[in-house]
């Protein structure tokens, strides 16, 4: 299984960006994909994942309500809207996929199996 990032780039504070995270391989009716983000000088964190089969979603406090996650069975992607970026969102953001999902959907990095190398969101002030 492999995972790839696309639609990181530079923007406004205010404005969006819509990431995407292409797998190729099968996913698991089990699985739960999510988008993590890591700033620099700090550790990665959980920003929003969905379970594939039921599309039950879940966000980080800080980013609920201006993010969403979506997914397509057809194309096998992973799409985050973001939208009214600040400038603390700037991080690599990296898709991951839990092939076997017991609980919801994890937040915990530990938990999932693949992981894409990332894209970079840079929102500016």
């Amino acid at each position: 299984v492999q995972l790839k990032e696309f639609g990181g780039g530079l923007v406004q504070a205010g404005g969006s960006l819509r990431l995407s995270c292409a797998v190729s391989g099968p996913i698991l009716s089990s699985a739960a994909m999510a988008w993590f983000r890591q700033a620099p000088g700090k550790g990665r964190e959980f920003v929003a994942g969905i379970r594939w089969s039921a599309g039950t979603t879940a966000f980080k406090d800080s980013v609920n309500g201006r993010f969403t996650i979506s997914r397509d069975d057809t194309r096998n992607t992973v799409d985050l809207e973001m939208n009214n970026l600040k400038p603390e969102d700037t991080a690599v953001y990296t898709c991951a996929q839990e092939r076997v999902a017991l609980w919801g959907v994890s937040q915990d990095e530990s938990r999932y199996d693949d992981w894409g190398q990332g894209t970079q969101v840079t929102v500016s002030s």
